[in-house]
């Protein structure tokens, strides 16, 4: 095998997905050199449930990609639905709620939207597709740089930097490499997703569905663009282990259930359900060592209760280049400097991860959904509390505090 040593770069950023393209996007604005890296070439498909959040559109906005973003195909999300294992609903007008600064989402395919984030990025960094990373380069315990081969080649290419960044999703090579990669059952979920068409009563908005059949977790049916929508459901991994759940079947049982059967009369699956692992942040775990730092799904940070992953992985990429350009200035790449990229994002997105990890315990309750969703169905008060969480206006700890069922049982 030959070797050949290609230039030096002040960041290196392995994942060309939403948290490398944005660590790129930040790294251009702070006049770093970096290289961006990814194993496949766009547009690619990624298994995901393809919403963004309010929490993402800022980025993009911030970014000044939030009018190209809605040019895109897909959908223009004004509405979220609940649904109780009781099959009681409420929803969640997004134009129309009291609180005022709820933003709109969308949901848009993966292959579209990565590879739109991709082509942003290129555009101000060196990047490079169909590169895999074989390993890191050490010396002197710090991280000095990845090698890796192209595509239909066998010669290594070794690429130095000052700093790499671990943007390569839940297997993350990276993070591996580091001896930071655990998979623990209790801290991972796992979905599916299948896309359909000719779904019934398709509108602009998001379903959540909390239905026996996939208690703990939820049965989603999110518009994209042309009448196609996306369908899935998410489990906690510990649940599928002890119960022994086929979530194929459960998909496929809760599609047929009575109460979403004739939904689905005249739909067609485009594609076979296909599975996917997403690493949540119900806890804390080290994303940074001598000249490494991970970003989103590398480092875990997957909301547990939605199950939305793009908004903190943005997060993790403006926070991530922050800390970089302070090392750079400083020229100290340590762990111990490096910490602060954690500290801070986790100052920004800690408490809502942690009371997410108490809802999500909720959501194991048949009693609580039914409890928290009848009444939502009655109740505006309690549904603009629901609404207001989802934007961040109402604090999450108002929904896991046990005062709060008290008072629903009460009024």
């Amino acid at each position: 095998m030959k070797k050949t040593v290609q230039n030096t770069y002040d960041i290196i950023i392995v994942g060309a997905g939403p948290a490398g393209s944005v660590a790129a996007l930040y790294a251009a604005r702070n006049g770093l050199k970096a290289l961006l890296v990814d194993k496949e070439s766009f547009p690619r498909d990624k298994i995901c449930g393809d919403a963004l959040s309010g929490k993402s559109v800022t980025i993009l906005r911030e970014l000044d990609l939030l009018e190209k973003t809605q040019e895109l195909p897909g959908a223009h999300i004004q509405s979220i639905v609940f649904s109780s294992p009781d099959h009681a609903s409420f929803r969640i007008d997004l134009k129309k709620t009291s609180l005022k600064n709820i933003p709109k989402g969308f949901v848009i395919r993966r292959k579209n939207f990565d590879a739109f984030m991709y082509n942003e990025a290129k555009q101000v960094v060196t990047s490079l597709e169909n590169f895999t990373v074989t390993d890191l380069i050490f010396e002197d315990g710090y991280v000095k740089g990845i090698k890796g081969t192209e595509r239909d080649s066998a010669d290594e290419q070794y690429y130095y930097s000052k700093i790499v960044l671990g943007a390569d999703g839940y297997k993350s090579v990276v993070a591996r490499k580091l001896g930071l990669y655990e998979h623990d059952p209790k801290h991972w979920v796992v979905a599916l997703r299948c896309y359909y068409k000719n779904v019934a009563d398709l509108t602009d908005q998001i379903e959540l569905h909390y239905v026996d059949e996939v208690i703990p977790g939820y049965f989603w049916i999110f518009p994209i663009e042309d009448g196609y929508a996306n369908v899935g459901i998410g489990m906690l991994h510990e649940y599928i282990k002890k119960q022994n759940v086929d979530l194929k079947q459960a998909l496929e049982d809760s599609i047929n259930s009575e109460y979403f059967r004739d939904r689905f009369a005249n739909a067609e699956p485009m594609e076979k359900p296909i599975g996917w692992n997403l690493p949540v942040g119900s806890k804390r775990r080290k994303s940074y060592a001598n000249g490494a730092m991970l970003l989103g799904d590398a480092a875990g940070l997957i909301d547990p209760f939605t199950g939305e992953g793009i908004g903190n992985a943005f997060y993790s990429a403006k926070f991530a280049i922050q800390t970089a350009k302070e090392a750079l200035d400083r020229g100290d790449f340590s762990a111990q400097f490096l910490a602060q990229f954690e500290d801070n994002l986790w100052n920004a997105i800690g408490n809502e991860l942690k009371v997410s990890t108490k809802l999500q315990k909720i959501g194991r309750y048949r009693l609580l959904l039914n409890l928290v969703i009848n009444k939502a169905s009655r109740n505006e008060e309690v549904s603009n509390i629901i609404a207001g969480m989802l934007a961040n206006e109402v604090p999450r700890k108002t929904l896991a505090n046990p005062l709060f069922y008290l008072k629903l049982l009460f009024s």
